[in-house]
């Protein structure tokens, strides 16, 4: 298939990114009782670390991702991203070495520093590469790319086609979550966080040597974008087309953006607004279900780590399935609003099965629906992407990381306290998933935002079709 370039360095550093992040989620719950309640299957201290670690984290990425982002922007991505996911090998290697409580411990501070600096900031930066690859735009003897090379040659792609290419982005990252999950599920698990801080030590190896950089310059003339042309390359002075959007926010002369700005750009258009308000409750929901589901399942029906990793495994198989293959051909039919739609709905009824299990089965059920579900985060930040400039790609996919960072700040401080409540003794009455309920509404929320978006910009389009009939 040739050599390696852009994305498909990209998709590989993403890939060892997710295996060595996600593949100890499975075996965390367990260790976190057993440094904190030795011996118990419910513990409201163990939910309220929980719950305080991603609500810090996310305070912290609030602030941390549209800085980053937006440094991006001008100084490339390669070298933003450098950061995170170094920092992201210190709490592994920690409890590689030890899993006692006083490891623990020092593992619990190192994740909340290390989630400040990679909550949000490796995936919002890996979106703005996908679109932004600068350093052989306008290259005379670039190479003619086909469909076939969009894996390994793409530098850049279109509007029409970035819900597709940022489902391809979270398929690959779902790969490495079902790999990871899968790993963990045959390994003991001094084995699993060894495995994975080894595995974080070669994707900050891969990033350093292989990715090539990139800055916030590309093309939007649908002539550059690999996925839809088979025969045309791009040129630095290729001319803007009819979808290039034009900046929204004044230009900087230095500084970083203010809190101004940024509401600005994500106030400048019905879809951004929508977008913005949409990735709130969904992420709220999502966090709150996060938050709440594995403590759930343990008091429930007394789930440990094999049957976290085949629940892992099933959610995670299905979001591959979805992202790699589905939604690449939904995307271009559908267009990314109405898979938005349809991955919301798919999110509430996910999140409300889990809330109402009458059976030990139900939850591996419920996760099947993440098939749908997974369309949800591509189509949001593929409907930002076209809605801003070349230029702010970086700090638009920042404020909707810093969004969603928000979201989970609030979600533990609201489903925590909620979800240690309806597992202790003393609940108001016997409904152990009535936290995830509440999440679920939130997801409900977001489907409602979603259809009302979805009217409001098909008025405005056919405002614009009957102006433009009677102007010719």
């Amino acid at each position: 298939m040739g050599e390696f370039s852009g994305l498909g360095h990209l998709f590989v550093l993403s890939l060892l990114f997710s295996f060595s992040s996600f593949m100890v989620i499975p075996a965390i719950t367990d260790v976190t009782m057993e440094a904190v309640c030795p011996g118990r299957d419910e513990c409201s201290i163990a939910i309220y670390l929980s719950g305080f670690q991603n609500a810090v984290t996310g305070l912290g990425a609030l602030v941390v991702t549209p800085i980053v982002g937006n440094l991006s922007d001008r100084y490339g991505r390669k070298a933003l991203m450098t950061l995170p996911v170094t920092v992201a090998i210190l709490p592994l290697f920690i409890l590689a070495c030890n899993r006692t409580e006083v490891y623990f411990y020092m593992y619990y501070v190192a994740k909340i520093i290390a989630g400040i600096f990679c909550e949000g900031s490796v995936h919002c930066l890996c979106l703005a590469y996908v679109l932004n690859r600068s350093d052989q735009v306008g290259d005379p003897n670039r190479e003619i790319l086909t469909k076939s090379t969009l894996w390994t040659q793409a530098d850049n792609v279109g509007p029409r086609r970035r819900a597709a290419a940022f489902g391809l982005f979270s398929g690959v990252s779902a790969a490495g979550f079902v790999s990871g999950t899968l790993t963990a599920r045959f390994l003991p698990t001094s084995s699993t966080f060894q495995v994975a801080t080894a595995v974080a030590v070669a994707a900050a190896l891969y990033l350093r040597v292989f990715l090539p950089d990139s800055s916030g310059t590309s093309c939007g003339d649908e002539a550059c974008d690999p996925l839809l042309q088979e025969s045309s390359s791009c040129s630095s002075s290729s001319s803007s087309s009819d979808e290039e959007i034009s900046p929204r926010l004044p230009p900087r002369k230095g500084g970083l953006p203010s809190l101004r700005d940024m509401a600005a750009l994500l106030t400048g258009s019905v879809a951004l607004s929508g977008a913005a308000m949409i990735t709130f409750f969904y992420s709220l929901g999502e966090h709150g279900l996060q938050t709440a589901l594995l403590y759930y399942l343990k008091a429930r029906f007394g789930y440990s780590k094999d049957e976290f990793a085949n629940l892992l495994l099933i959610a995670g198989a299905a979001g591959m399935l979805s992202q790699l293959t589905v939604m690449p051909v939904l995307a271009p039919i559908l267009g990314e609003e109405i898979l938005l739609i349809v991955g919301l709905l798919g999110g509430c009824a996910h999140v409300f099965l889990y809330s109402v299990a009458w059976s030990y089965w139900v939850p591996y059920f419920a996760a099947a629906f993440v098939i749908l579900s997974a369309f949800v985060h591509p189509s949001i930040r593929s409907n930002v992407s076209k809605n801003v400039g070349t230029n702010e790609q970086g700090i638009a996919q920042g404020c909707v990381s810093g969004i969603n960072s928000f979201a989970s700040i609030l979600g533990p401080l609201i489903f925590t306290p909620l979800t240690a409540w309806f597992l202790s003794e003393t609940e108001p009455f016997d409904f152990k998933g009535f936290s995830i309920l509440c999440a679920g509404f939130c997801t409900l929320i977001a489907f409602v935002i979603s259809l009302r978006m979805w009217r409001a910009q098909s008025s405005e389009f056919k405002k614009l079709s009957i102006v433009q009939h009677e102007e010719a």
